[in-house]
């Protein structure tokens, strides 16, 4: 398909025709439809008139007849039929013959014709219903101010700014704006999904920038008032500006006042939770700090204040060594439904070494020996098992290559190899392989045989209970009591399919209805209530793995389809929120529901005079997600430092697991229009956390989560591998590795 414009040169002298400087060519194929090419025509001549043809079949038709006439100064006017400026052609598109010759015509370059003054009109016309539709925006923003001025006026002058945003972004949110948003991104003007910190700033911008080129597309020489008109627009665009750099300072400090400041390159901070494994590892913390984490979180739900105090003591201490500020969450444990603790299992430890599908050892169980008070073994070690020796002398003349032979709790015989020898902080340990599986309990003697008949001996001792579980399988009966009857023996479910297990919370025999859904341990196990009294719940499992899957102590339960009525903050909250209010930088509120649950906290901080305690609001319920500005709104009312946490687990039992995306992205843009910091949690590189090895999804994740100000990652085996390998990934989106990248090109020698 070829397209040409021919002028009649027996109208116009052939001098009069003048070549134009095609700027852009665009044509489609499709039969019956237009195209526009824009094009500028340079005049270099005298008084010209060109009269444009478009050739269509071999059939000339007239489309329009320009002036090109210069001014006193030499510089062009154009004028005709219509006014032009930079106009663009319009081109039918069907399959025509450029090569065809008529008498007395001539091929012309592309000029201006009348169809592209249309369109520049059209063009014009859009732009206006566009700056139409951005200021009724804006009237509509200024308008919910107003109507929320009572509100705003309850908000402490620290979050004043931050509040009234947050209400310019939900009301332009709560218009339909996505035609809008199409007309702002032909134009390529303003993006109405990232204007969430600074909506009213924004907004004003767009406006300006639109009066600004209505204003040049409008050529009056000479009109000094236009000239004043487009500075004085200048001058309130610059002071735009300066409102939206202003905004992006305001949630800078705000994330500064409660995280604190960060150091070297990265931009977000990495929260860990820890708890009494801390205490069984000198170095634990310390390697924590080491590798990248500015925050450590308690979970009050676990532990004692003994155990919380002796945390907080050695992040202080390890911080101040290392010269690495570490601020401290800890997270009131809130209404969770939780189950009761399980009967303890026996004192017993099983050893296995590793096997292939045909049950032979390919790998032997790793076997770490110690005296009790030597602590666990170095961090970089992954033993199978920790066996503890009473006897400090007999691990004195243990020796690489020695051979400890014992009888396990069946009356197996088994063999422990010595295999390597290890110095730490306050002691020596050692590492033993073991070829067949053991199960080794407290007061087990170790022996080695020495020269003349004499053995080494060594009792291991203190060996833990192990934890009890039951395993759930789709079909299982579970009763849920509510007078600890968990304790006794669950064996029997194996064969008919029934377990108990206890919940002593009230909440949950109060409200539940039978045909409810509920689920355990974050959703890993789902069930229909069949049944309810005031002591029993009968559930029968619908959703579990297949090969079971284990419910144990102290594991989370949710009833996403009941409206359980919990209160805010339960008498064991109160109290450790006194150790909290002299021992930590920030609290974390489990489980927010409503306003209600905000009055509260605040009222008791008043009450201790807790102005500078950090609030982190928990956002883990279906109910705390559709009320989070009014939570904010009220817990601004405070100048305590305010953050959210987006608590994925149970946000997503709550939710459903198809939403938790876009729940979260909401949970981000809310925050975000309160200059309020979020903290990304749950799950996050969980699978490097427990197995040392990362998934895809996880690091996606992980990237993902860089939008938010801090990223938050649990206890567990590989917790230090894991800091250290977050740490890596934020520090490859600062500003020093983006420099060191090399950019992606075709070819080194198309630069």
């Amino acid at each position: 398909m070829t397209a040409s414009i021919v002028t009649n040169h027996k109208a116009i002298p052939r001098h009069a025709i003048h070549t134009a400087d095609v700027s852009e060519l665009g044509l489609c194929t499709l039969g019956g439809k237009f195209a526009y090419l824009p094009c500028r025509l340079n005049v270099r001549q005298s008084a010209q008139m060109v009269q444009l043809l478009a050739k269509f079949r071999n059939t000339l038709a007239r489309k329009t007849t320009a002036f090109a006439i210069p001014n006193e100064n030499n510089e062009v006017e154009r004028s005709g039929s219509h006014a032009c400026s930079d106009d663009q052609v319009l081109m039918p598109l069907e399959n025509y013959n450029s090569s065809g010759h008529l008498e007395g015509e001539a091929v012309d370059s592309l000029s201006k014709s009348e169809a592209g003054f249309f369109q520049r009109v059209e063009h014009l016309g859009n732009q206006a219903r566009v700056l139409d539709k951005l200021r009724a925006v804006y009237l509509h923003v200024l308008a919910s101010e107003q109507w929320n001025a009572s509100r705003l006026k309850l908000s402490h002058k620290n979050y004043m700014e931050s509040a009234t945003n947050l209400i310019h972004y939900l009301a332009l949110k709560s218009l339909d704006t996505e035609a809008l948003k199409d007309d702002l991104a032909l134009i390529s003007l303003l993006n109405l999904e990232m204007v969430n910190s600074s909506v009213l700033a924004s907004l004003t911008t767009g406006i300006q920038l639109l009066e600004n080129l209505q204003l040049n597309s409008v050529r009056a020489n000479g009109n000094v008032s236009a000239e004043i008109c487009m500075q004085e627009k200048l001058d309130q665009q610059n002071k735009g500006n300066f409102m939206i750099n202003a905004m992006r300072k305001k949630a800078f400090l705000n994330r500064e006042l409660l995280l604190g400041p960060l150091q070297d390159s990265r931009l977000t901070h990495i929260m860990t939770t820890v708890g009494e494994e801390a205490l069984e590892s000198e170095t634990l913390i310390t390697n924590l700090i080491k590798t990248g984490t500015s925050i450590i979180r308690i979970n009050c739900a676990h532990g004692n204040p003994q155990l919380w105090s002796e945390i907080i003591r050695r992040v202080k201490q390890s911080s101040q060594m290392l010269e690495s500020p570490c601020r401290i969450l800890m997270d009131l444990a809130g209404p969770k439904l939780r189950t009761d603790n399980l009967k303890p299992g026996p004192c017993v430890v099983k050893i296995s070494p590793k096997k292939n599908a045909s049950g032979n050892v390919i790998f032997p169980a790793q076997v770490w020996l110690s005296h009790k008070g030597a602590g666990p073994p170095p961090p970089h070690l992954s033993p199978d098992a920790v066996l503890f020796i009473d006897d400090q002398e007999f691990l004195s003349e243990v020796k690489v290559g020695d051979t400890s032979r014992f009888f396990d709790a069946r009356g197996k015989k088994r063999m422990l190899k010595i295999s390597r020898v290890f110095h730490i902080f306050s002691g020596t340990g050692f590492m033993a392989e073991c070829s067949r599986t053991a199960y080794v309990s407290s007061g087990t003697e170790l022996l080695i045989k020495r020269k003349k008949g004499r053995f080494l001996v060594g009792q291991v001792v203190d060996v833990p209970a192990r934890e009890s579980f039951i395993r759930l399988r789709v079909g299982d009966l579970l009763i849920i009591s509510r007078d600890g009857k968990s304790d006794q023996d669950n064996s029997y479910g194996h064969t008919s399919r029934a377990y108990r297990i206890a919940c002593s919370s009230g909440y949950l025999f109060d409200a539940v209805k039978p045909g409810e859904r509920i689920a355990f341990d974050d959703g890993k196990i789902w069930g229909v209530i069949k049944g309810t009294s005031s002591s029993e719940i009968v559930v029968s499992i619908t959703h579990a793995g297949p090969r079971g899957t284990k419910l144990g102590s102290q594991k989370s339960i949710n009833i996403p389809d009941s409206n359980i009525r919990y209160e805010g903050l339960t008498s064991k909250d109160l109290v450790d929120l006194e150790f909290v209010a002299s021992h930590a930088d920030m609290v974390g509120v489990s489980f927010v529901r409503d306003t209600r649950d905000v009055i509260v906290l605040r009222q008791e901080l008043e009450k201790r005079k807790l102005q500078n305690l950090g609030i982190v609001l928990k956002i883990e319920t279906k109910s705390g997600f559709e009320k989070l500005p009014l939570l904010l709104l009220e817990a601004m009312k405070s100048s305590n430092p305010l953050g959210v946490m987006i608590a994925r687990g149970d946000l997503a039992v709550e939710c459903g697991w198809e939403r938790l995306a876009d729940i979260q992205e909401e949970i981000l843009s809310v925050s975000g229009a309160a200059h309020i910091p979020v903290i990304w949690a749950t799950q996050v590189l969980e699978s490097l956390v427990k197995s040392g090895i990362p998934t895809r999804a996880e690091i996606t994740d992980v990237a993902n989560g860089r939008r938010a100000s801090c990223i938050m990652l649990n206890k567990g085996r590989h917790i230090v591998q894991a800091v250290s390998t977050l740490d890596s990934i934020l520090r490859a989106n600062s500003k020093e590795m983006k420099a060191e990248r090399k950019p992606l090109v075709l070819s080194s020698h198309l630069f």
